[in-house]
């Protein structure tokens, strides 16, 4: 058994928050949560980890960043009007479906969408992962109150190369071998 802080590959379903298009001006960080969330998402491919991506008012805020668009042919994908994903009708349900507790979430803003979202996980019974480095708000003075108030709430607070190494596991694999470019 492993310690409930570290994130397990077979427990884990990876979650990207509105990283759309619109927002890319107003976040001085975006670039950097768009690299990062790549890393993730291709984490995620070589270990079959379900990916479900948000989109808040894509009418308003343009679809998700093209350089992440093309991992959306093979995940779940949420429209949504309200903050808090888990508002919106079946989200909590989708998850649940996946049949596991774990959660590596990555996105924008933090502060609002993702923290609303976050708290309302919490209170639905996952273990959520917030990764550091892959979330951003339009003030990173927010997006570091937003991350004190999850983690007094119970998130774990990491970065994304301990998602991709607890996701390992271990040197000397194929998939090692595959993810090496991307944490060098």
């Amino acid at each position: 058994m492993r310690h409930p802080f570290i994130c397990q590959k077979t427990q884990t379903i990876l979650l990207i928050i509105d990283e759309q298009a619109g927002l890319s001006p107003v976040i001085s960080e975006f670039a950097e949560v768009v690299n990062n969330t790549e890393k993730l998402l291709k984490g995620a491919s070589l270990f079959d980890i379900p990916v479900v991506f948000t989109e808040q008012n894509p009418e308003k805020l343009g679809a998700t960043d093209p350089s992440l668009a093309h991992f959306m042919a093979t995940s779940c994908n949420i429209e949504k009007i309200h903050f808090s994903a888990c508002l919106e009708p079946n989200f909590i349900e989708s998850l649940s479906r996946f049949n596991r507790p774990q959660i590596v979430v990555a996105g924008t803003e933090a502060h609002v969408c993702v923290l609303q979202t976050c708290l309302d996980l919490l209170t639905a019974d996952f273990k959520l992962f917030i990764v550091d480095d892959a979330i951003a708000s339009r003030n990173s003075h927010h997006k570091n109150i937003a991350t004190k108030q999850l983690t007094q709430a119970g998130a774990i607070i990491t970065c994304t190369e301990s998602v991709l190494f607890q996701w390992l596991e271990k040197a000397g694999t194929e998939q090692f071998r595959a993810l090496l470019p991307l944490i060098k």
